[in-house]
């Protein structure tokens, strides 16, 4: 390193890895301490980014493009690139919000409670909209609800969608599917 001012000997050696300091462990990537790496794809929008999340103690570290990917190519936006905040960000919500009808407050419930009123309703807006016949014919359908999967949701997740409304006696059932 002769002939290089002393000041920027420390971070060309730096640049090329070394010169970490005197008693001070070598940086690792936040990646290398991951106990296993999960491929997805983005929530946020109809693109369908791909994303490697890198999973360490049972709880996710990091969140970065899959190069795999062959929509993104390790590419994210924005908000793509700040998805980990949905996992481990401070305004996460654990409980479910819920406000009764003509509430003027929001409540907490727990995911149970929540999981059951949903089914509660869809037993009740099954039973309440179920046609035997319609115009002289077996129709055996419900009027009383419908389903319009969302774009994040790939053909396999649709299908599934699909199948469980067509057993509930859905007719209204749609989908925006972009793989």
């Amino acid at each position: 390193m002769a002939g290089i001012p002393a000041g920027n000997r420390h971070r060309q050696a730096r640049a090329r890895g070394g010169g970490e300091k005197p008693g001070q462990r070598p940086a690792r990537p936040r990646t290398q301490t991951a106990d296993a790496v999960v491929k997805s794809v983005c929530p946020y929008c109809a693109v369908g980014c791909g994303q490697s999340v890198y999973v360490a103690d049972g709880r996710v570290t990091q969140i970065e493009g899959d190069p795999d990917s062959p929509v993104s190519r390790g590419r994210l936006c924005p908000k793509g690139s700040a998805s980990l905040q949905l996992t481990n960000g401070p305004g996460r919500r654990y409980q479910v919000l819920h406000r009764r009808p003509f509430g003027t407050q929001w409540e907490t419930l727990d995911l149970g409670t929540a999981m059951d009123m949903i089914a509660d309703r869809v037993i009740d807006a099954r039973r309440r909209g179920w046609q035997w016949e319609a115009d002289g014919a077996r129709t055996r359908r419900t009027m009383g609800f419908a389903s319009l999967g969302g774009a994040t949701l790939d053909n396999e997740e649709n299908y599934l969608i699909k199948k469980l409304f067509t057993a509930l006696g859905a007719i209204q059932i749609e989908n925006q599917a972009r793989i």
